[in-house]
């Protein structure tokens, strides 16, 4: 895999950002001069309470951290707090003058990733670091590479949207979300016109071609923050994130005109074709929901246009009682 490192070298280890965290001012000296030499970042502390401050405030990608703060060994409780705190993975390395088999063997089942006992060899110090470095860089591109395959795992490859594979899940995030803040969420379904007309009278290759066109106008046409998705066939899914009704209504009139302008035509094949768009709005917080009931009635709203006519807009706004309005955006 491209990028994939699992090699000794330790090139890009320069430049990490270690947290060392000691009471005595001798050891912050010594980690300080050793790191530095080789060209890492090195933030130093002495308390508990500015140790805190520091890995709240900064994601490091190394901790050296003594067993005994104040002499209460707060290093457990601390350890134990950037484990919970970091989402991504940090190496915790303890270095202390506790020597003990015990508190060794606490140290390392508490979570720790290494333990160093003072006083230590400066090479063997610096070894260990890299070596806690090289877990956490390998441990960061499996993460990168985990992230990127399950976004190929969702993504379409015809329309470059996401398939139905995680979508509730993603609408289900968004009402929660919406519901949280008092905000409206929108599912709108598209359902091309005749389109079956298209692998009639040409052939599958240039249906392809037009759906993976569709797919690129919805992908200009959506904000960052929502969600374009094949439904199926060529049917497709858009969920608007703090999206009102009028601004759902706006979308989806520009949408739609932009399909039925669109002139697909590739090669000596060419259509023009148009959309029926239904979708449903809700505010969640007033009125309980959940994404599999939303994207029903977004359906039930397209269906509805597809009854009256094609190319229009059909809409329901989810209040106290479900109602369903129609818009029809071109007079037949």
């Amino acid at each position: 895999m491209s990028g994939f490192d699992s090699s000794d070298h330790n090139e890009h280890l320069k430049d990490k950002s270690i947290l060392a965290i000691d009471d005595d001012e001798e050891s912050i000296a010594i980690f300080s001069a050793i790191l530095t030499r080789y060209h890492f970042k090195v933030h130093a502390c002495s308390s508990l309470e500015e140790a805190r401050k520091f890995i709240h405030q900064t994601e490091y990608d190394l901790v050296l951290l003594d067993v005994n703060l104040s002499g209460e060994k707060d290093g457990f409780r601390l350890l134990s707090e950037i484990k919970n705190h970091y989402k991504n993975f940090v190496s915790v390395i303890f270095v202390s003058g506790e020597s003990e088999t015990e508190t060794i063997v606490r140290g390392l089942d508490a979570g720790a990733d290494d333990y160093i006992v003072k006083p230590f060899s400066a090479a063997e110090f610096l070894a260990r670091v890299r070596a806690q470095l090289r877990i956490k860089h390998l441990t960061d591109q499996l993460h990168k590479a985990n992230s990127q395959l399950q976004e190929l795992v969702e993504i379409d490859d015809l329309t470059q949207l996401y398939n139905m594979r995680s979508i509730y899940q993603k609408i289900d995030l968004e009402i929660d979300r919406a519901r949280r803040y008092n905000r409206h969420v929108c599912v709108v379904m598209m359902d091309m016109d005749h389109f079956k007309k298209v692998n009639d009278g040409h052939d599958h290759l240039f249906g392809s071609f037009v759906l993976a066109e569709v797919g690129k106008i919805i992908r200009e046409s959506i904000r960052t923050i929502d969600i374009g998705a094949r439904y199926g066939g060529d049917e497709f899914l858009i969920m608007l994130t703090e999206t009102h009704l009028e601004g759902a209504l706006a979308f989806c009139e520009r949408i739609r005109k932009k399909i039925e302008s669109y002139h697909f035509e590739k090669n000596n094949d060419h259509v023009n074709l148009t959309a029926s768009l239904g979708f449903a709005v809700v505010s969640p917080a007033q009125y309980p929901i959940d994404s599999q009931t939303l994207v029903r009635e977004a359906d039930h709203a397209l269906y509805q246009a597809k009854r009256q006519g094609r190319n229009c807009i059909v809409f329901r706004e989810l209040k106290d009682e479900s109602s369903a309005h129609t818009k029809k955006v071109k007079n037949f």
